[in-house]
């Protein structure tokens, strides 16, 4: 399992991925999960994927070997005109990808390579952009009613998110809420792990602005994982009582 988040803010995008896989409990391994490729002054394009790895690492090396050709790069992250163009693109890409590796396996393979993906990024002219695009291909864009998305292990780490969101938070207030909903999905699920990708997208940027590998003692992680729950306990602590009585 894995987790993965995208916000879009009012200053651009913030993401952070997890890097754990595994094949049960003493089957465990590190992989990045975030990759991203950059024009200066034209564009920034950020990929985050969840599910199986040989799929996700299929469509993630298709990409890469595009983006370096020299000739025909008519269907490259670095060539193509919009946001809405990528996504279409990485949708075909990745439906593909799944039905090739699902027709080799029959009917063993049915269900079991799947992945999804959540795309950022801004090209130069138009408005920074979020898509969640599923194994079929199909695809939805983030909102100001859905101004967030998350992929993987999502239910752990989603309320904080809903409660303290606001599009007008800042940069650093955005990762300390996303370190906050990590911590609560680490606590709760053995299969998401540290290390952490994190990456920060400003508006008309066209390059990350800060990116940064949270690791095992990272200070403030760890900071925010024990200031989190001690809060939590106060805050319990704080509310009113049960009583039995009438």
């Amino acid at each position: 399992m894995t987790y993965c988040v995208g916000l879009s803010l009012d200053k651009g995008l913030v993401l952070m991925s997890d890097t754990r896989t595994n094949s049960g409990v003493d089957n465990i391994s590190v992989f990045r999960k975030m990759f991203h490729w950059s024009v200066p002054g034209d564009r920034v394009i950020t990929l985050m994927t969840a599910g199986n790895l040989a799929t996700t690492q299929a469509v993630i090396s298709q990409l890469e070997e595009r983006s370096k050709a020299l000739e025909d790069r008519q269907n490259s992250l670095l060539e193509l005109p919009s946001m809405y163009r990528v996504a279409v693109e990485v949708g075909r890409l990745l439906r593909s990808t799944v039905r090739e590796t699902q027709n080799e396996n029959g009917n063993s393979g049915k269900g079991r390579f799947t992945a999804s993906i959540i795309l950022a990024g801004q090209i130069k002219g138009m408005e920074p952009r979020l898509f969640m695009i599923y194994p079929e291909g199909n695809f939805i864009e983030a909102s100001s009613d859905t101004p967030f998305f998350q992929i993987g292990e999502t239910k752990y780490g989603r309320p904080i998110i809903l409660r303290a969101y606001d599009p007008k938070m800042s940069f650093e207030e955005a990762v300390k809420l996303l370190m906050v909903s990590f911590d609560s999905t680490l606590k709760a699920n053995l299969s998401v792990g540290l290390p952490m990708d994190l990456m920060v997208i400003e508006r008309d940027r066209f390059e990350p602005k800060y990116e940064r590998r949270i690791e095992y003692g990272d200070p403030y992680f760890e900071t925010i994982s024990s200031g989190w729950g001690d809060a939590l306990k106060d805050a319990f602590q704080a509310l009113p009582s049960f009583t039995f009585e009438e």
